[in-house]
């Protein structure tokens, strides 16, 4: 996130959020075609996953204990950052458009975890890094149509609030 001190300067205050450049951002990245953000939402979320993937490794997890902690970890970024910058805001309460987002993220995360669970224990078990990928791309698969259609799809009788 963006930070920036108060306006006292003194260095004491805590950090706050600014509002304004979180405005910049989002509309900088409303000018980008919306599948182009999903991926980039997504190749973020592939690079937290592979990352928390490979230290819950190294601290001796199992890799299918490892690959689900990460995949939730990463799971949680991609929601968030969808929120804002991929998808059109629903009229849904947020609570509801989590839970909506949640059961397209299950149905595809299920299809990720399905292929890496199969892919680290036979194919990749050498290079279980290469499961996390795969298994992300059989995720994707499913992941953008369902959130466009119905985990971020807006009420009945609302218009779009941004670029379709």
């Amino acid at each position: 996130m963006i930070f920036q001190k108060l306006a006292d300067g003194s260095g004491e205050e805590p950090l706050r959020h600014s509002p304004s450049r979180h405005h910049e951002l989002q509309s900088v990245a409303m000018r980008i075609p919306r599948p182009l953000r999903f991926r980039a939402v997504g190749a973020l979320g592939l690079t937290v996953n592979l990352a928390l993937f490979t230290l819950l490794l190294g601290k001796g997890l199992h890799p299918l204990v490892a690959g689900l902690l990460a995949l939730a970890g990463a799971t949680v970024l991609t929601w968030r950052l969808n929120r804002v910058f991929t998808f059109d805001r629903s009229a849904r309460a947020q609570h509801e458009e989590a839970l909506r987002y949640a059961a397209v993220t299950a149905v595809a995360q299920s299809a990720s975890y399905g292929a890496f669970a199969v892919l680290v224990s036979t194919l990749c078990a050498a290079l279980p890094q290469a499961a996390v990928v795969i298994g992300a791309a059989a995720g994707a698969l499913v992941s953008y149509n369902g959130h466009r259609l119905f985990a971020f799809a807006p009420l009945a009788g609302c218009p779009r609030a941004r670029n379709p």
